[in-house]
């Protein structure tokens, strides 16, 4: 993916801006992921994200592939505890779906990198897409989360330049770290959401369910 170039007319901060606004602001970036390709956003209280350490603990058993491969997943990524200490200083976000079809989630059609990566790159874009909106737009601490390693992503077959001492990321526009890497619980707080969330594993067979699912957050404000 390449840099952004387009101009921003940046909004004044406003630190007593009133839920009224706010929340206009937060529907209008729900109609902005969808415009991008997101099958849903809605808007989201910070007190309804589900961090549990269990979650960040299943990068660990079985682990992940991309376990310290990528600054932006454990153990470099924020820990569950942290993540809980930020969410207390955010009242809303921007809760984001992404359906992915069943034969693009599993099968031995092709690669897996061939099938899903498409989709990690577009939930990716989305959500820093937001993200940048949402700075520009005043709220200058957004900042979001969305599915899967970005190094995969971006980065599949070199190491991490984040992870070289005085070296930044290569897309530091556009990567970021996955809900579950912090600790947050996604596939639940989807189903609380009313999506449809099915467990989806190398066992399952394409005509037990009809789609799967990258979520993002961006917290807003």
């Amino acid at each position: 993916m390449g840099k952004r170039t387009e101009a921003r007319i940046p909004r004044k901060i406003d630190p007593l801006r009133d839920d009224d606004t706010c929340k206009a602001d937060l529907e209008r970036f729900c109609l902005l992921a969808i415009g991008m390709g997101a099958s849903d956003a809605k808007i989201i209280q910070s007190d309804r994200v589900i961090v549990e350490n269990r979650v960040r603990g299943k990068c660990i058993v079985p682990k992940c592939p991309s376990y310290g491969m990528s600054v932006n997943c454990p153990p470099y990524s924020p820990s569950a505890e942290e993540t809980r200490s930020m969410l207390k200083e955010y009242r809303f976000g921007v809760f984001i779906r992404l359906i992915v079809p069943s034969d693009q989630m599993a099968g031995e059609r092709v690669s897996e990198e061939d099938r899903m990566g498409p989709f990690r790159k577009k939930i990716q874009e989305i959500v820093s897409t937001l993200e940048s909106t949402a700075f520009y737009d005043g709220y200058h601490l957004a900042m979001g989360f969305a599915a899967g390693s970005c190094k995969r992503s971006f980065c599949p077959d070199i190491e991490c330049n984040a992870l070289t001492p005085g070296k930044g990321c290569r897309h530091p526009l556009w990567a970021r770290p996955s809900m579950e890497s912090v600790g947050m619980n996604a596939y639940t707080m989807g189903a609380k959401a009313g999506w449809d969330i099915y467990p989806i594993g190398k066992n399952v067979s394409l005509k037990d369910f009809p789609h799967g699912n990258y979520l993002g957050l961006v917290l807003v404000y």
